[in-house]
């Protein structure tokens, strides 16, 4: 697998003159946005062994209200044909996800119906794709007829593996991969039913190399709408290529995130569409107990949070810095402290990063400090406390909420208690924490030790 390799860190002088990693300052480029989200969706794809069980209500808007809704509770009742339901079982599903129940039907469905979903990594989206994609293939014609954008080469890849997995009982069908670097002869035909690749090297594919016949593509998918669209040429390159399609192929188009300029993509893209969302997940603090530890400066930080670690038992934890810079520091100092702590942060290859996860997951150290790039999507049952060692703000220095619930909800997982510690070390922070307090309407109360007996009982 192709590495994702994350933007070198830039150096630039601050107000003062010092000099200070752009990671710092936390402003992003549009590109390392892009790849910070295609970096975390590969991440969540290299982690997940299984579903994941959403506890998200799916709620459906046909396109004609007036027809019934259907949803299946087996694969059985999709009539698919053997060979794909031997691919289904062998890839180790039992029974369609919340997701698939709703999408499946609508996608195989007669004539095809377009639809625009929301789903999170992990709920079994790219396998219902993909089997839209196998049914509706002819397998004696030998030219393509799918057609899968993905915003990077190693996604392209991840569901390329998905194809052949499902494809596995079903050799007749074959898949290309339209990538920057796979080079094919002028003038060449591909005689593969399923072509997936990167925009910019599909658009070539159809228009200028004449490699395939959009007028002959009966499914297209645009996956990962949320993070094509962080890059801008993207964007314009899906439409581009989405206009050559005939009017009756069938468009789907998946989201893990729903905001305006992706609904506006998205209706650009999906005439007519049937849509899936997840209503949003209430948040929900109520296992979590919140505390704060008042501190003058990072080593108190320190100093408290070894006390902490000293007075309670604890499973595993998840402690959260605001730069790479500081996560290195302190998971320095803790290892010195005699902790077997594992690293996580953004200049890591993504591969190296699942690594280190499944370490932790699997106990071999017991601490995990990391940026924010871990702050979504990661669960490790185990995890008992989550440590804010700088609380998350935004590149204004306004309290991040949402990722403030997205670091603690960490904890608290599977009907679990938990327990949320935040350091707080200026007049500031202590700003930042009484707007976070607000914000989800709950008081957060400071951590005395008593607390700490109490906290200890939770625990065991």
């Amino acid at each position: 697998l192709g590495a994702l390799h994350l933007k070198d860190e830039k150096t630039k002088p601050d107000a003062n003159g010092a000099v200070v990693k752009a990671d710092d300052n936390v402003e992003k480029t549009e590109d390392e946005e892009k790849e910070d989200r295609a970096a975390q969706s590969l991440l969540n794809k290299l982690i997940r062994s299984n579903l994941v069980d959403t506890t998200n209500q799916v709620e459906v808007l046909q396109r004609d209200p007036t027809s019934p809704l259907y949803s299946v509770k087996s694969f059985e009742e999709l009539r698919l044909k053997p060979q794909l339901l031997q691919g289904v079982y062998a890839m180790g599903f039992n029974r369609p996800s919340k997701i698939q129940e709703n999408a499946l039907p609508m996608m195989l469905a007669e004539p095809p119906q377009n639809l625009i979903a929301q789903s999170q990594s992990g709920t079994g989206k790219t396998a219902a794709f993909v089997l839209a994609m196998l049914s509706r293939v002819e397998p004696g014609n030998k030219y393509p007829q799918c057609l899968c954008l993905s915003p990077t080469y190693e996604l392209a890849l991840q569901t390329g593996k998905v194809i052949e997995q499902m494809g596995n009982f079903y050799p007749e069908l074959k898949l290309a991969y339209a990538v920057r670097g796979n080079k094919l002869e002028r003038g060449q035909k591909i005689s593969e039913q399923i072509v997936i690749g990167t925009p910019g090297t599909v658009l070539d594919w159809c228009s200028k190399l004449k490699f395939i016949d959009p007028k002959k593509i009966k499914v297209f998918v645009l996956d990962e709408a949320d993070v094509m669209i962080a890059t801008q040429g993207h964007q314009d390159q899906s439409i581009r290529i989405q206009r050559m399609l005939p009017r009756d192929c069938q468009m789907l188009l998946f989201s893990a995130t729903f905001e305006d300029s992706v609904w506006k993509f998205a209706q650009k893209v999906v005439p007519d569409p049937n849509i899936i969302k997840l209503k949003r997940e209430e948040e929900t603090l109520d296992t979590i107990k919140q505390y704060y530890v008042l501190c003058n400066n990072r080593d108190e930080k320190f100093r408290a949070l070894c006390n902490i670690y000293g007075a309670i038992t604890i499973a595993q934890a998840m402690i959260f810095c605001h730069t790479r810079k500081t996560a290195g520091w302190l998971a320095a100092e803790l290892s010195r402290e005699g902790h077997q702590v594992a690293l996580l942060s953004g200049e890591m290859m993504v591969e190296q990063r699942a690594a280190v996860i499944e370490r932790f997951r699997e106990g071999k150290e017991k601490v995990l400090v990391t940026t924010n790039v871990c702050a979504r999507g990661i669960d490790v049952e185990q995890v008992s406390v989550v440590i804010n060692f700088d609380l998350p703000v935004d590149k204004d220095g306004n309290p991040d909420n949402e990722t403030y619930l997205h670091r603690i909800g960490r904890t608290g997982r599977f009907g679990k208690r938990g327990l949320a510690i935040n350091m707080v070390d200026s007049k500031h922070s202590m700003n930042i924490l009484n707007r976070i307090q607000e914000h989800f309407n709950k008081k957060i109360n400071k951590l005395d030790t008593d607390d700490l007996d109490e906290i200890e009982k939770i625990n065991n």
